[in-house]
């Protein structure tokens, strides 16, 4: 069998490790072994971290319907409990849209909650 060397393909295979790397600080931007562990854990970190980021986005939800209820004097877990007796189906994100953009509209649902 003929000896087969690998030189283009490790040199692409480097160069495009050390492309994706680029801007990381200390060895992780240019030796090919840390850089490489980078990457592997950078790939880990953010597969978690996309469904933290929801979870996050949901909790600023729930502060900005909360500090549009606490003038009206009503609490952010008595409200939601509330919705739901009253049967209004209206998520989070539509809730804290409302309360933000449009004060009169939010106005009215509590209202009708209250």
């Amino acid at each position: 069998m003929t000896r087969v060397k690998k030189g283009t393909n490790a040199l692409k295979s480097r160069k495009n490790i050390l492309r994706d790397t680029k801007g990381w600080r200390f060895g992780r931007n240019n030796k090919e072994r840390q850089a490489m562990e980078g990457l592997l854990h950078a790939g880990a970190y953010s597969f978690a971290h996309r469904r933290d980021k929801k979870g996050d986005i949901r909790r600023v939800w729930n502060v900005k319907i909360n500090a549009a209820l606490e003038p009206k004097g009503l609490s952010y877990s008595k409200f939601i409990g509330s919705l739901k007796k009253a049967g209004i189906i209206a998520d989070r994100k539509i809730l804290a849209t409302l309360a933000e953009t449009q004060p009169r509209a939010f106005d009215a649902i509590v209202a009708k909650v209250k």
